[in-house]
């Protein structure tokens, strides 16, 4: 799963039998800190409402078509989730933690 941000839409004049109503979107890859990296690609829209400028989630392979309400379709990438917020800060704040306790004294 990884990060991307929705940068269009697709149009599709003929679509494979089970992805009728099934929306079409370019996404960008983002790295950790949320920076575009890589080459925009196609991903289905499993949650049927992301939109343009959003910030998403996207899995690939095989469990792409698992997201979809006929599985085994012929996809790469979905988006099966919009990200409301990112907490960025650190699980706990490395200078106060006794390292004594990990490593022996």
């Amino acid at each position: 799963m990884k990060f991307a941000r929705v940068i269009g839409n697709l149009v599709a004049s003929q679509k494979v039998k089970g992805l009728e109503g099934v929306k079409l979107l370019i996404v960008q890859p983002l790295d950790q800190q949320r920076q575009a990296e890589g080459e925009p690609y196609v991903a289905v829209d499993a949650t049927n409402q992301a939109g343009e400028g959003e910030l998403v989630f996207v899995i690939a392979s095989k469990e792409a078509a698992f997201a979809l309400p006929v599985s085994f379709v012929p996809v790469d990438a979905a988006v099966v989730g919009i990200v409301d917020d990112v907490d960025d800060r650190p699980l706990y704040d490395a200078a106060s933690v006794d390292w004594r306790v990990f490593v022996g004294k």
